[in-house]
């Protein structure tokens, strides 16, 4: 029985009270930056220190019917739980009396894809591709052993074997090899056969490792017309419009689950030309594919104006530049305020940082994981589109993390005396803290880098007024030893906690980015992706999807705490110290304490110097 996985496609219940796919208008969420009602921000250079005209990245629409609001409620969030420094959150829960609503998929090696009708297929296409033109056996006496690719422990099925099956490896069920060109065929529906839809969601993740998405969409659309050929004009129509509600759903899948795929032209006018073939058909699945093409140029659009206002953002944030504290650091902390001014509560701002990271968690696609690394099979033909795009919602989240690591840091070697700059110490401790029973792993981890850099580190004398027993148990859950066993361990069990959850905050899981890329990575580099004989590695596609549908299930999580647009603006848009900015000024708060130190300071000041008379 194939398991349930977070794309069942749009019928999946975890994504269904969510989907607008009934046509209706999704509420766009207010802006944290505004008061009051009021037309949005038109476009224009940001001034100094506010945000007002630019566009906001979380006023957008929602990807995939994600629909952020600003709060739940109008009264202020409460504090549901919290937990002392020495105590796990996480610890794994009593079994659940009934199966939870949001479980990640069981292992990849047990989906089926079975494929009834495929018979009927062939019959009637005369096809060459799955199946060969006979009837397929039944997939569990497929294959006799496990067929790895990436582990050749034992050998593979002979090759007869393999092509008197449709050049398709199935074991226990489960699709573990086959060519390319099967996989294509495997994806075309028919009229009784629809493809299982964790295999549409893993084939067309993982598809662009072997080539454009424009030509999968091009050849499974051409597949799915030519298939209903028979040579008479009129029975043709009969037997496309039999098979368009299916095409149709394909595409809809396809459209909510990978929109970013259509910023294309090409795929755009693949769409819009299998709008026409469908219309001269049937005028139900018409109208179904109108109404998914507004859905998805809606959310282009609202991903148009994301990227557009992150953009804006960062350019703002650049133009600021706190440099005149190098030459006052006494003024220029007075001008610039600090953390503390803007927001003194720390569970307040860990809610807020929380905000920041499932906005911008919203609009990364699924298919930016494997884009990071398409370019690498030599099979690819398009290397012009992919080193254009399509991990620019990506880097920017990588980016957000930078920022938070540096204003952290920045945060701590502003202030010029000693005892503010312990107390500002304290406050990223609990808000790490507070980040940390959220669930939210990502801003925790940036708070802990940010005070592990060097110019905080440094500061031997601030940090002897700190104390400092909540940062260890903290650095230790994030301890990067054993491959950061304690950190997988604690989001193992937030995982649990979200699986059963019974409030809103509870169900908050916001990994550590970085290295959830680094393990996709690492797991596209450990397993060989073609195997011997020319078939794709399957069983490793299905691990790929596993990883990526356990991080959209994480990202459609709404946040439940309630905006505060002046927090929220102080963490985007306050300027932040460079690398070399924070040595100098940490320099400043406490003195060198070597030649080699000393020498440094007086470089840095020439330097940075030398910059700001030029600029």
């Amino acid at each position: 029985m194939p398991p349930t996985t977070p794309y069942a496609g749009k019928f999946g219940s975890s994504y269904a009270n969510n989907n607008n796919g009934g046509g209706g208008r999704v509420p766009q969420p207010h802006s944290p930056y505004r008061h009051g009602p009021g037309p949005a921000p038109g476009p224009g250079p940001a001034p100094h220190g506010a945000f007002c005209h630019v566009h906001n990245p979380y006023e957008a629409l929602q990807p995939h019917g994600s629909h952020r609001s600003c709060s739940v409620s109008s009264a202020p969030a409460t504090r549901e739980r919290h937990y002392s420094a020495n105590e796990n959150p996480y610890s794994p829960p009593p079994p659940p009396m009934s199966p939870p609503p949001l479980s990640p998929p069981p292992p990849p090696r047990h989906h089926s894809t079975s494929c009834p009708g495929r018979a009927h297929r062939h019959s009637s296409s005369g096809s060459s591709g799955v199946g060969g033109g006979g009837e397929q056996p039944s997939r569990s006496n497929s294959t006799k052993g496990r067929f790895y690719g990436h582990a050749p422990t034992s050998a593979p099925p002979p090759p007869a074997a393999i092509a008197s099956y449709g050049e398709m490896c199935y074991h226990d069920n489960s699709l573990v090899s086959a060519s390319l060109e099967a996989l294509i065929q495997h994806l075309v529906p028919t009229v009784d056969y629809y493809p299982d839809r964790s295999y549409v969601f893993t084939f067309l993740l993982s598809s662009r490792l072997f080539l454009h998405p424009f030509e999968l969409m091009s050849r499974v659309c051409q597949l799915c017309v030519e298939q209903q050929r028979s040579g008479d004009p009129l029975l043709d129509k009969i037997r496309f419009r039999e098979v368009a509600p299916k095409l149709v759903q394909l595409l809809t899948e396809w459209t909510e689950t990978f929109p970013y795929d259509f910023r294309d032209e090409r795929m755009m006018r693949c769409l819009k030309d299998m709008t026409h073939q469908v219309a001269r058909a049937d005028e139900f699945s018409w109208r179904a594919m109108q109404q998914m093409t507004q859905r998805l140029i809606k959310r282009l659009s609202a991903l148009g104006q994301y990227e557009e206002a992150v953009a804006a953002l960062t350019a703002a944030a650049a133009l600021e530049r706190p440099a005149a504290s190098l030459k006052n650091k006494a003024s220029a902390s007075g001008q610039r305020g600090d953390v503390l001014s803007a927001c003194d509560d720390a569970f307040v701002l860990a809610q807020q940082l929380t905000h920041i990271e499932l906005d911008r968690l919203s609009f990364i696609g699924p298919e930016e994981f494997i884009q990071t690394f398409a370019m690498k099979d030599p099979l690819e033909n398009h290397k012009g589109f992919f080193r254009k795009r399509k991990t620019s919602n990506l880097e920017a989240y990588v980016s957000w993390f930078n920022r938070l690591s540096y204003l952290v840091a920045t945060e701590i070697c502003i202030p010029v005396k000693k005892k503010q700059r312990a107390r500002i110490i304290e406050f990223f401790i609990d808000v790490a803290q507070e980040c940390f029973n959220i669930g939210n792993f990502n801003s925790l981890m940036a708070i802990i880098t940010g005070m592990n850099m060097s110019p905080v580190s440094r500061l031997k004398k601030t940090w002897s007024k700190v104390n400092t027993d909540k940062f260890e148990i903290l650095e230790h859950q994030m301890d990067p030893s054993s491959n950061f066993s304690n950190y997988r361990t604690a989001l193992r069990g937030a995982t649990q906690r979200s699986e059963t959850a019974h409030s809103s905050q509870e169900k908050i899981v916001i990994p550590f980015f970085s290295l959830l890329i680094k393990d996709i990575y690492f797991l596209n580099e450990g397993c060989a992706t073609r195997l011997a004989n020319g078939h794709i590695n399957f069983e490793k596609l299905w691990e790929l999807a596993k990883q990526v549908s356990e991080f959209l299930v994480w990202r459609q999580v709404m946040c439940p705490f309630d905006r505060d647009r002046r927090v929220l603006q102080y963490l985007v848009t306050t300027p932040v110290f460079s690398e070399d900015e924070l040595h100098l000024a940490s320099y400043e708060s406490e003195g060198p304490e070597n030649n080699l130190e000393k020498d440094s300071r007086r470089s840095l000041r020439s330097s940075l110097l030398h910059r700001e008379n030029r600029s």
